[in-house]
């Protein structure tokens, strides 16, 4: 018996997958329903009401549950929960799961893992034998020490909900990542005043191109790595401009080798000057906020977009072979624990397009792999030997990737999902039915 750890997206599709292949799991949640941050009512939710997909529907739905058609081409986040909720009623997954459950900790044991959890404040131990742990990567915030005591309001994006937040006040945002400038946009309506610190540059995407999703003509002509970054560099010139013209940094990366920002209503309103672009923070004192440029500027309220810190406080760092100056644990494809398989990471990955149907071809090849070890198929222990040795390697399709705590997790969407179907297809060829022990309470 398995412990899947979360039930948002990739753990329903961790379940689903386990499931497919007869092997047995209890579910843990801490919400009282599925969805994860995608459920606004999650009082652990980071999602703010404006909130919607980034990426378009046809390259993020699960291929086997695709989304209704009346769903936008960007849906919000409440006909994502919708969504969410479906697959779990669809696949019969909610009956697997031990909601309202916090997990306090695993521990590992001579043999297999050690799980106590809490629900309404009593506490079970449970045995298992490996944990999957689905539990997300947007949950702890990156807050940074501003250089200065700042006397107005201090907020972080995973706090933020919605723009009464900025009625009437003087507002700086900083970061300039997909949230930020989103909710840079929502402030534009309620503020009295609204500005955007940056710090480095970025590459802008319209959402549309030709009236399709932007995302939908990524792999319409196959080019070489260099090819495609050169001409759709000068795509995006074409339609948006350099960021410069906007008054902010141009990246000095090319484009596809950090996250490109998939909002061009920002460059709308800084171009109308409802937003105004600034630079970095050099110093706070009070209200004012004095920047790199020597410009300065009052505020009521700061809302640091600064992303968020991997952080899964149930385990030991060291059982997840993380180094303490590495950016995220070194793991095989970012799921495969060089030592130990008996513990898988899912979802620790992003990837521009990836979608979760990337997410759940990652959950079927561990459901794959587990089913396909313990019969001792020569697939899986060959991935064994793979795993062992090249645990860590980066899949990034030969981009050169900013080194930066955030894009530590990041891979190639192709590179990836071709590597993962190539061990998921050595696996199918192999299988056989395996019968695993039922989990036990202690």
């Amino acid at each position: 018996m398995y412990a899947i750890i979360g039930a948002g997206p990739m753990g329903l599709c961790a379940a689903r997958q386990l499931k497919k292949q007869g092997i047995d799991f209890v579910g843990f949640e801490l919400h009282s329903d599925v969805g994860g941050l995608w459920d606004i009512d999650n009082p652990h939710s980071t999602m703010y009401h404006s909130a919607h997909l980034i990426s378009s529907k046809g390259t993020t739905e699960f291929r086997e549950f695709p989304m209704d058609p009346e769903v936008a081409p960007y849906p919000h986040h409440s006909q994502m929960r919708r969504y969410f909720r479906d697959y779990a009623r669809h696949f019969g997954l909610y009956q697997h799961y031990q909601f309202n459950t916090r997990v306090l900790r695993v521990e590992r044991q001579a043999q297999g893992w050690r799980l106590i959890s809490e629900c309404r404040g009593e506490q079970r131990h449970w045995q298992f034998e490996g944990i999957l742990i689905a539990s997300g990567t947007l949950h702890t915030p990156n807050l940074p020490p501003l250089p200065g005591e700042f006397a107005g309001e201090l907020l972080h994006s995973s706090a933020y909900k919605s723009a009464d937040s900025f009625a009437g006040k003087r507002v700086l945002v900083v970061g300039c990542g997909n949230s930020a400038c989103d909710i840079a946009v929502d402030a534009v309506h309620r503020a009295a005043s609204v500005d955007l610190s940056v710090r480095r540059g970025y590459h802008f995407l319209p959402k549309f191109i030709l009236g399709r999703p932007t995302d939908t003509f990524g792999n319409v002509i196959p080019l070489p790595r260099p090819l495609k970054q050169l001409l759709d560099g000068f795509l995006v010139r074409a339609l948006v401009g350099k960021p410069s013209q906007y008054g902010l940094p141009d990246p000095d990366y090319r484009l596809y080798e950090s996250h490109p920002v998939m909002n061009s209503l920002v460059l709308h309103h800084i171009a109308h000057g409802d937003i105004h672009p600034r630079g970095e923070i050099r110093s706070v004192n009070g209200h004012s906020v004095t920047f790199a440029s020597g410009e300065s500027g009052e505020y009521d309220l700061i809302l640091m977009a600064t992303g968020y810190k991997l952080d899964y406080p149930f385990i030991k760092r060291s059982e997840l072979n993380w180094p303490q100056d590495v950016g995220a644990p070194q793991l095989y494809l970012n799921v495969f624990h060089p030592e130990h398989d008996d513990l898988f990471m899912l979802g620790m990955v992003e990837a521009s397009g990836l979608g979760w149907q990337g997410r759940d071809e990652q959950a079927e090849l561990v459901a794959l792999y587990i089913r396909q070890l313990r019969a001792g198929s020569p697939a899986a222990l060959k991935l064994r030997r793979t795993i062992r040795e090249q645990a860590g390697r980066r899949v990034d399709g030969g981009y050169q990737y900013l080194q930066l705590e955030r894009m530590a997790y990041y891979v190639h969407k192709d590179s990836y999902r071709r590597r993962i179907a190539e061990h998921s297809a050595a696996l199918r060829r192999e299988l056989s039915s395996a019968t695993l022990p039922a989990v036990q309470e202690v």
